[in-house]
């Protein structure tokens, strides 16, 4: 990210940062803001690890029921990031930060108590409104405290931040499980209760400007939008695609994404600005953005499934073999991508990062069998993790960067809209290929089928990428 995005951010949700008395410094402010990026990205992976041990307490649950678990964070974060984030342009930053922080740790206290799953999907939305309410408003912040000149060394230290707690999220998932699923969540307790008590007492007073109200139906459509299309997805193997059930809710799901469409087609004030796919780029970054994170939402549920269901190994074990992935994220994306990128381009950047990410699912498909290969698996990890760390942020930087100043903020927050809500259903593709096996033998064939369809699906962002970024790099 360049000094000149940085400050761009800082325009878009505002700097007019009002000091306290005894107020933190800006690398105070960082380390604040920072646990609101930690307490999001960590639950990212440790619940993924923890998934088999609720499964476990919560017997009668199907795999479809599980999902859920995962699902309804990502499409309730998908749809309220953005609604959240251009709601909080009207009020102070540091207190909608605080209210973030505060919501996601009352959440996780719900989930740490679920006595079911259907209350722990609850509780987990609930965790997703308060992370959709934390992260852009932890930007407004971080901006509004550094200098012009600083804001983009911030914003990269936050990003690895966040990156970093990813990272660590399999090991401490996998240790934490090891006593009770329920630790998964209690750890965010403590950790938000401090960052409320130092927010209050030294977080800058950022005031809110005058901005349009987002449109709350059309946060409504677009998440149930998505909430029937996964659904539609995870029930399809026990319904039947002809089923009755399964019309109604892939009609549902037409109508409601037809009616958002409308909205934002038609209104003065669009949820999602239109004007945003005139630009080629951001375009391109979007349509590889979305087949990219279904492959990596099912990658995510399939590693902690096959290490614990098919080899039977523990959480612990299991987190530190899945470990190396996420650890190269950061460690790709901050050495080595913005080095590539303007060495040979942001287009060869992402298809490297396709190659590696596909390379990495290749070799689970047809090296893992019944007997557990942990070379192999490790390897397939760290060429995922490779992967992700070009992709990701070369994607975030074409896509946001080739917008006007203005719709930088923006167009940053509807690639993670559709990154979040691609997620989802990449768990629901996946949790359909696996159905329900009887066998060992077809377990590990779902599994395989499932690694190869995701490969396909990987490999289709070659196309957008060379229409939409390699040609418009060329001109």
């Amino acid at each position: 990210m360049s000094d000149v995005e940085a400050e761009t951010i800082g325009l878009a949700v505002g700097t007019d940062a009002r000091p306290r008395s005894r107020a933190a410094t800006p690398r105070q402010v960082l380390a604040i803001v920072s646990v609101g990026i930690c307490l999001a990205n960590l639950d990212l992976f440790i619940v993924n690890v923890g998934l088999p041990n609720i499964a476990q307490e919560f017997r009668g649950a199907s795999l479809e029921d599980l999902s859920w678990i995962l699902n309804a964070y990502a499409i309730a974060y998908a749809a309220l990031l953005v609604f959240f984030g251009r709601l909080a342009e009207r009020h102070s930053r540091n207190l909608s930060f605080l209210l973030g922080v505060a919501l996601f740790t009352a959440a996780s206290a719900a989930c740490a108590l679920a006595s079911n799953v259907e209350f722990l999907v609850a509780a987990r939305i609930a965790q997703a409104a308060g992370a959709a309410l934390m992260t852009p408003t932890s930007i407004g912040l971080l901006l509004a405290s550094f200098p012009p000149e600083q804001r983009a060394g911030a914003v990269r230290t936050w990003t690895a931040v966040g990156g970093l707690a990813a990272a660590l999220g399999p090991l401490v998932g996998g240790a934490l499980v090891t006593f009770d699923w329920r630790w998964i969540f209690i750890v965010n307790v403590p950790i938000g209760l401090v960052a409320i008590v130092i927010g209050w007492l030294k977080l800058p007073e950022v005031p809110g400007h005058d901005a349009p109200r987002p449109s709350p139906w059309a946060a409504l459509l677009v998440t149930c939008g998505i909430g029937a299309l996964t659904f539609a997805i995870v029930k399809a193997n026990d319904w039947g695609w002809s089923s009755r059930g399964i019309a109604y809710s892939l009609s549902a799901a037409a109508i409601c994404l037809a009616a958002f469409a409308w909205h934002c087609l038609g209104s003065k004030n669009p949820f999602v600005d239109p004007a945003l796919f005139k630009v080629r780029p951001f375009t391109g970054a979007t349509l590889i953005m979305a087949p990219y994170s279904a492959a990596f939402g099912a990658m995510l549920l399939s590693v902690a499934l096959w290490e614990q269901t098919v080899w039977g190994w523990s959480a612990l074990k299991s987190g530190i073999a899945i470990a190396p992935g996420p650890l190269l994220v950061p460690f790709t994306s901050l050495l080595f991508a913005g080095r590539l990128i303007a060495r040979f381009g942001a287009a060869p950047v992402v298809s490297a990062g396709i190659v590696s990410f596909a390379s990495g699912l290749t070799i689970w498909a047809t090296l893992l069998g019944a007997e557990p290969n942990m070379p192999a698996f490790v390897v397939g990890m760290m060429f995922t993790g490779i992967g992700v760390g070009l992709t990701f942020p070369t994607l975030m930087g074409v896509g946001a960067g080739a917008l006007p100043p203005s719709s930088f903020a923006t167009g940053s927050g509807v690639i993670n809209m559709i990154r979040q809500a691609a997620l989802a259903i990449g768990v629901a593709i996946f949790v359909a290929i696996l159905a329900t096996p009887v066998s060992m033998t077809e377990r590990i064939a779902a599994f395989q089928r499932g690694w190869w369809i995701m490969i396909a699906i990987t490999i289709a962002g070659f196309v957008p990428n060379y229409l939409f970024i390699r040609r418009r790099a060329a001109r």
